[in-house]
């Protein structure tokens, strides 16, 4: 009997570990990239020296880029929305590009009042391309509707990072920090009245400061707008106990909105 595995068998079987979650293929041997890359850089070097008998191989110094600067210049060189997602998309310097499925801009209605800021998408919101979605998602409309709010009419919902970390590992500072100029644009053009933190990667975006649970609750001034720090919704499925000071946070943005406070 024939077992060779025909090419409609390898995507199906590709497809079934993609489902599982998995996100890197580990070879029988390791492969150092960097050296890889190196050495081609250097085989071509040798090629152009090679090519010009009887002069001295002349190195070709690269310009030093600066990932910050690029998203600095792309971001503030989108006049709207549509086109900050669109610069984010082709920004090249931030390796979770590579290994997501999409990019996750936002959700919601652009110009609410409220503008929720979370950490990074995770399995759901990547395969998807939409923030806050499966349990999570479902926990935060709860939360919103319990103060007569809803993302399809007074929110506008959006994470620090578009693209998933692998395995849903913690973002790493330099990621936060090459993406921290879109999140700052995206605040701008979407002029929100009000901020909701939501987790330690947003409070270290936007504060400056880690320690949810020190946090949470505590009006402060992010880009120059009130922001409270709650706790991610994620962290509620995991302890119940304390959807009571979420509910306490939620009360103090209700009553912000309704300028009690």
């Amino acid at each position: 009997m024939d077992s060779a595995i025909d090419w409609h068998m390898a995507r199906a079987l590709l497809e079934w570990q993609v489902e599982l979650g998995v996100d890197e293929a580990i070879l029988s041997s390791p492969v150092d990239r960097f050296a890889a890359e190196q050495e081609a850089r250097s085989k071509a070097e040798a090629a152009k020296a090679q090519a010009l008998p009887g002069k001295a191989p002349v190195r070709v110094v690269e310009p030093k880029i600066d990932p910050i600067e690029e998203a600095v210049n792309a971001a503030l060189a989108a006049p709207d929305l549509p086109s900050l997602q669109q610069a984010m998309a082709q920004y090249p310097h931030c390796p979770l590009k590579r290994g997501a499925r999409n990019l996750v801009f936002a959700d919601g209605v652009p110009g609410a009042k409220v503008m929720l800021i979370g950490e990074a998408p995770g399995r759901e919101e990547d395969m998807q391309g939409k923030p806050f979605v499966g349990r999570t998602g479902q926990l935060l409309d709860r939360m919103l509707a319990a103060i007569d709010l809803s993302r399809s009419k007074d929110v506008y919902i959006t994470n620090v990072l578009p693209w998933r970390p692998p395995q849903n590992r913690e973002p790493k500072p330099e990621e936060i920090a090459m993406m921290l100029p879109f999140l700052q644009r995206h605040i701008a053009l979407a002029k929100p009245d009000i901020l909701v933190i939501v987790g330690n990667i947003s409070c270290q975006a936007l504060l400056g400061k880690r320690g949810i649970s020190r946090l949470r609750g505590q009006w402060a001034k992010a880009e120059g707008l009130p922001a409270i720090p709650m706790f991610h919704p994620a962290y509620l499925l995991r302890n119940p106990a304390a959807k009571r000071e979420s509910w306490a946070d939620l009360l103090e943005v209700r009553a912000k909105l309704d300028g009690v406070s």
